[in-house]
């Protein structure tokens, strides 16, 4: 790990907040200072000499700016090796100086964004050419050269003059440089989501609370139109993204109704017709189904919308409606009713944590019957199989840790976002129960396995004949023993369906 003493800085920012110190700091320890228009003007403003990028190049900054350090001067200056002979024989013969520190402060992009959505000259004037390539030339060259990608790197900066003396060691280079390609990845990726319009920006009338605010980033047009309501709100559009997957992973085939309440579907149902499906989800709780969002995957008619109209809720999706419909649901101003378009979801899913992003692929796998392993001595009857199915898909989509009974297509209980199964499956008995729901001759889904086989003791004292679940305990055998002495079907999939 070789140590560098910075001799020589270039700065070019947008921002000037904060650099004074590091100017001051640069050259009380004799640091050669290089710069550009204004920020030229703002160090010589401090009294302290700084050498133009212009006289360097012999070359104009032109176009308005547009072009200024990108020259072999300067970039040369970045990125030659400081112990490869022939990188040192050629910056000599061409006068290019080593350029040992580089700070950048990008033009603001995401302000400009934020607060000028539409103004398309302007955000192309703020989108960073030089100060990009700066960036990346440097952290290219960390075993050299120290980079300050951001405002955020100041404190780190002042240290390094400050108590280091501008010496810096190459594990403390490599780790700036790091930084500067998260600065400069994150700056392209926003630039990247604008120019392919996915950047769009949607006042969100709060957050999870009023006094949060929240807007939402993406193309909401290519997903749903609204008919009616008011604005659509944080929560709202988690709750349809929840409804949203749900129904793509129950298909079109039969008619689906999904009632969803803080991202957990409390009535589902899929039935011959819409009206029917409603009727059975809505049973299942319609104390929950009070201010959540309903969505279908067939027409909403007269019929159906003077259902619908006799509770209160705050969304309604579907892929059409008739006309009287629209007139029965539009009686109440603020009611938000979306027509659904035909979009896809994105594979990848992103979520932030820690000041940083988490990544990982959508969960696309949907049940089928080919991925049922019995492992019971009684095989599960047809109806079963259909039940588990439709059971094991609403489990997917709901909160970790979770229990799901179904019977005819029908939800009948559900326990959410437990810390424990075991009590994930007494609420799920408890919710039947509330709504005088028979567990005879229901299914039971988990979305992960069995630690021990008090879940499926539970489960038949209460009438329920079949389970499906991943599989892979080190104690199945003992949920699968039970299952055999009581007559119980019990299928496993292998693939399990976390959700946080």
């Amino acid at each position: 790990m070789s140590n560098r003493k910075i001799h020589t800085a270039l700065i070019s920012v947008y921002h000037k907040e904060g650099l004074e110190p590091i100017v001051r700091q640069l050259h009380a320890l004799d640091v050669t200072l290089i710069s550009t228009g204004g920020t030229a003007d703002f160090i010589r403003g401090l009294g302290v000499p700084v050498t133009d990028v212009s006289v360097l190049t012999q070359y104009p900054e032109i176009f308005g700016g547009r072009v200024k350090t990108l020259h072999p001067a300067i970039m040369g200056g970045i990125l030659n090796r400081r112990n490869h002979e022939s990188d040192i024989r050629e910056k000599k013969l061409l006068g290019i100086p080593d350029i040992d520190l580089v700070v950048v402060d990008l033009y603001p992009f995401e302000k400009t964004l934020q607060e000028n959505p539409d103004d398309e000259n302007a955000l192309i004037e703020k989108i960073d050419i030089g100060g990009i390539s700066l960036i990346r030339s440097a952290a290219k060259n960390f075993k050299d050269v120290v980079i300050i990608p951001s405002v955020k790197e100041y404190g780190l900066l002042s240290d390094i003059l400050q108590k280091g003396k501008g010496i810096t060691d190459e594990q403390l280079r490599k780790r700036l440089a790091a930084r500067a390609f998260e600065v400069s990845s994150a700056y392209d990726a926003l630039i990247h989501d604008w120019m392919s319009g996915r950047n769009e920006e949607y006042p969100l009338r709060y957050g999870e609370n009023p006094h949060q605010k929240a807007s939402f980033r993406g193309r909401l047009g290519d997903f749903f139109e609204k008919l009616n309501g008011k604005e659509l709100s944080y929560n709202n559009l988690l709750d349809l993204d929840a409804a949203w997957s749900l129904t793509e992973d129950l298909g079109y085939n039969e008619a689906s109704c999904i009632i969803i309440k803080h991202n957990n579907p409390c009535g589902v149902a899929l039935r011959s017709t819409a009206v029917e499906a409603w009727d059975a989800a809505l049973a299942a709780d319609p104390v929950s189904a009070f201010g959540g969002i309903i969505a279908f995957n067939k027409t909403v008619d007269k019929e159906l919308a003077e259902k619908i109209n006799s509770i209160f809720f705050e969304v309604l999706i579907s892929p059409s409606y008739t006309a009287e419909a629209l007139e029965v649901l539009r009686t109440k101003a603020n009611r938000i009713i979306l027509q659904r378009k035909h979009a896809a979801f994105s594979t990848i899913l992103y979520r932030s944590v820690l000041n940083g992003v988490l990544i990982q692929e959508r969960d696309q796998i949907v049940p089928t019957e080919n991925m049922m392993k019995t492992v019971t001595e009684r095989a599960p009857e047809k109806n079963e199989i259909r039940d588990m199915i439709f059971a094991q898909i609403v489990a997917k989509n709901t909160k970790s840790n979770t229990i799901v009974l179904a019977k005819d297509y029908t939800l009948l209980g559900i326990g959410a976002g437990q810390t424990s199964r075991v009590d994930a499956l007494l609420q799920a008995i408890e919710k039947a129960k509330k709504f005088n729901f028979s567990l005879k001759g229901a299914v039971m889904a988990s979305d992960a396995f069995f630690p021990f086989p008090d879940c499926v003791e539970i489960a038949h004292k209460e009438g329920i004949t079949a389970v499906i679940q991943p599989g892979g305990s080190i104690r199945d055998k003992e949920s699968i023993d039970f299952c055999n002495r009581n007559g119980m079907a019990m299928v496993l999939t292998g693939i399990r369906h976390f959700k946080h």
